[in-house]
């Protein structure tokens, strides 16, 4: 069953809420100094999760936990590696989508572990790029589209000297299961061929939000860094 939200001020409070947790979920896992050398991808995932459950209980997430380090950054959500060990001077990233009271979050982070200079560039340059389309997203709110984003990504992997690493930059996110109801059409990711405004309204006369992400990858080094939140955060 397709569910309807008009009421876009709750929609944005839903959503907003669902954020700040994810928000503090991260922040709870970097506190606990779970981000460290010698743990396996695969472990540090599932640290995550028992960190999701006593902070919320029930604790759930709409798409897979994504735990990568090393040459894994470079992989795309869809990658399926081998199961890596954070090393003592390496890169990772998170990439979460946990639901809270059934409203979507997705978030990404990247982290250095060591003081190599060229993998700390890489971490702060996805963060810096993510920022920066939201500026050009907010400064184009009512006509700015998913291919103007996208391209606007493209351009910052440019100027930053790196390669984007993914064919789309960002998604839809709203109220579980938006997948189910939403399908894979290619108008709910911003990407190089979906040119329906950002503001426009779904099928159903729902207002859409959306998930903005930055992945670069650097293919010399062997590594790439990730960056994602919601588009709308105060």
């Amino acid at each position: 069953m397709v569910h309807v939200y008009r009421d876009v001020p709750d929609r944005h409070r839903r959503l907003a809420a669902a954020h700040e947790n994810a928000t503090k979920l991260l922040g709870a896992v970097e506190a606990a100094g779970l981000i460290r050398p010698g743990v396996s991808e695969l472990e540090l995932s599932r640290e995550i999760q028992g960190v999701g459950r006593d902070m919320f209980g029930a604790f759930k997430h709409w798409h897979k936990r994504i735990v990568r380090a090393g040459p894994n950054t470079l992989l795309t959500y869809g990658g399926r590696p081998d199961d890596l060990r954070i090393a003592a001077d390496d890169i990772l990233f998170l990439d979460l989508g946990p639901i809270f009271e059934e409203w979507e979050a997705d978030i990404g982070r990247t982290y250095v572990i060591g003081d190599d200079p060229h993998r700390i560039r890489m971490r702060d340059a996805v963060e810096a790029a993510w920022h920066a389309g939201r500026d050009f997203f907010l400064e184009n709110r009512e006509s700015v589209t998913g291919a103007d984003m996208h391209a606007f990504a493209l351009r910052s992997a440019r100027a930053y000297g790196y390669e984007y690493g993914n064919w789309h930059a960002g998604h839809l996110i709203g109220n579980f299961p938006h997948e189910r109801v939403q399908g894979e059409l290619a108008e709910n990711y911003l990407h190089a061929d979906n040119a329906k405004r950002l503001a426009d309204p779904d099928g159903s006369g729902n207002a859409r939000s959306w998930i903005y992400e930055i992945h670069f990858i650097d293919t010399a080094r062997g590594y790439g860094g990730f960056f994602e939140q919601w588009l709308e955060i105060d």
